[in-house]
C-alpha cells in the first residue's frame, strides 16, 4: 500500500494544479451574508442620480424659521408639535367635547384672559376613555394623535372626566391615566402652570351621579400633585346653567357664555 499510495497522490496534485483557478467574483464573500442597500455610483456631468442612491447630511431645522402652523419634530423628545406664533401668550387645552368646540366655554374663558389655545384630546375623549379615532388623554398624546406646541407654553388647562364617568371606568383607572397624563405635561412644560377642571355635573343631591363622583376624585388627583383645581360638579345646579342645556349634559351658546365667565373668575383668582 506504501507504494501504491503516492503514484495516486501525485495524480490528485497534478490533475489538481492543472485546473483552472476559480474566479475571485465568485467566490463567497464574508459581507454576501449581509443585506445592505445598493450604493449608485456618483453622477457624471450631465447624468441625473437615481433617487435614494446619493445620501446628503441634511441641515437641521431652525423652528424659528418655521411659520405657524407648521409640524416640527422635536429631537429633545422625537414627538411631532405644532409651531405657533407666540408660544408667551399661548395656553394648551386638553379636553372633551365640553372644550373641543370653537366656543366652548374652557375656550372662552382662556380667550378672557388673553390665551391663544392650542386644543388637544377630542370629543369622546378622556382620561380613560378614547373615541375609537383618537386614544384617551394620554395615550393620543404619545401615539401622535394630537400634539402639543413647541416651545414653553406658560399655561396647560385639562379638563374632563365626562366620558369615563359615562363608560363606567373605575377610579384607579381614572386616575392612574391622570397621573400618566400630569406626568408627562410637567416633563415637557416644567415652567408652565397646570390646572385641572373637573366634570360639569349637577350637584350630588340633584342628580350629579358618577359625574360629580369623577370632578371629586379628579379634585384629590390634583391635590396629590400640588395643581390648581376648579371643580365644576355642581354647576349646572349652583349657578342655574341646567336651563341652558342643548341635551343632557352639554351647554348651549348661552350656557357656554355664562360658563365662560364663570371659569374666567376662577382662574383669575389663581393669577392666571
Amino acid at each position: 500500500m506504501a507504494r501504491i499510495i503516492p503514484p495516486f497522490l501525485a495524480a490528485a496534485l497534478f490533475l489538481g494544479g492543472c485546473a483552472p483557478a476559480p474566479d475571485a467574483a465568485e467566490l463567497p464573500k464574508t459581507s454576501d451574508r449581509v443585506k445592505e442597500l445598493p450604493v449608485a455610483a456618483a453622477a457624471g456631468p450631465g447624468q441625473p442620480a437615481a433617487a435614494g442612491s446619493v445620501r446628503k447630511k441634511t441641515a437641521a431645522v431652525n423652528p424659528d424659521s418655521l411659520p405657524p402652523g407648521s409640524v416640527y419634530r422635536n429631537p429633545a423628545n422625537g414627538r411631532d408639535e405644532v409651531i405657533v406664533e407666540d408660544i408667551s401668550s399661548t395656553a394648551v387645552l386638553i379636553g372633551d367635547s365640553q372644550s373641543e368646540p370653537s366656543e366652548s366655554w374652557p375656550r372662552l374663558a382662556l380667550g378672557n384672559l388673553g390665551y391663544d389655545v392650542v386644543f388637544g384630546g377630542g370629543s369622546g375623549t378622556g382620561f380613560v376613555a378614547g373615541n375609537g379615532t383618537r386614544g384617551n388623554y394620554i395615550d393620543g398624546l404619545e401615539n401622535g394623535d394630537w400634539r402639543l406646541p413647541y416651545g414653553a407654553p406658560p399655561l396647560v388647562v385639562i379638563e374632563g372626566g365626562g366620558n369615563d364617568a359615562a363608560r363606567g371606568a373605575s377610579n384607579v383607572d381614572i386616575a392612574e391615566h391622570a397621573e400618566r397624563l400630569i406626568q408627562a405635561i410637567e416633563d415637557r412644560y416644567p415652567a408652565a402652570e397646570v390646572v385641572l377642571v373637573g366634570t360639569l355635573a349637577r350637584g350630588a343631591q340633584a342628580g350629579g351621579g358618577r359625574r360629580t363622583q369623577v370632578d371629586t376624585l379628579l379634585g384629590a388627583v390634583a391635590k396629590e400633585y400640588g395643581l390648581s383645581f376648579v371643580s365644576v360638579g355642581d354647576w349646572l345646579t349652583r349657578y342655574g346653567l341646567a336651563r341652558y342645556l342643548a341635551d343632557d349634559r352639554h351647554l348651549n351658546a348661552e350656557g357656554h357664555r355664562l360658563a365662560g365667565a364663570l371659569l374666567t373668575k376662577r382662574l383669575e383668582a389663581l393669577d392666571l
